[in-house]
């Protein structure tokens, strides 16, 4: 299986530095800085790449759980919201809230937040996370 890089670079402190990302493929870059993470600025922040990690797991691996129950799906598409706190000693990612909605011909609502469930478990990026981040779904079957 791949291994996927990425890379950063950060100039000058915290508050007042900037920063670069880009992945190996060129798909993703962006700048980020302190406040683009911890206030509300311009730029990106690893929350965000975090989260869009996230929902694009999620969103196959569903699609990939309704095919194989024998009901594909027309369309998934998934929100994730990556929250990062202040904690003792420092900061931490605390909370990834998932919000899915599906079109999926015949299946019922059970079977759909069953499969869902699992998803939210079995993913990739979700195992990466578990124990260590609240993971939340929303799950609604359009």
């Amino acid at each position: 299986m791949p291994t996927r890089k990425a890379t950063a670079t950060w100039e000058g402190g915290l508050k007042n530095g900037k920063g670069s990302f880009k992945g190996e493929s060129g798909a993703i870059s962006a700048q980020y800085n302190f406040s683009s993470r911890f206030e509300s600025g311009a730029g990106s922040n690893p929350e965000e790449l975090l989260a869009a990690a996230e929902a694009a797991c999620y969103t196959m691996a569903l699609s990939s759980g309704l095919e194989k129950n024998g009901t594909p799906p027309t369309k998934v598409e998934t929100t994730a919201a990556c929250t990062i706190q202040a904690v003792p000693g420092g900061f931490a990612i605390t909370t990834m809230k998932l919000n899915v909605q599906a079109t999926v011909p015949k299946i019922d609502k059970v079977k759909f937040d069953q499969i869902a469930q699992e998803t939210k478990e079995g993913c990739p990026v979700s195992k990466a996370l578990k124990g260590n981040v609240d993971l939340q779904l929303e799950a609604r079957l359009l």
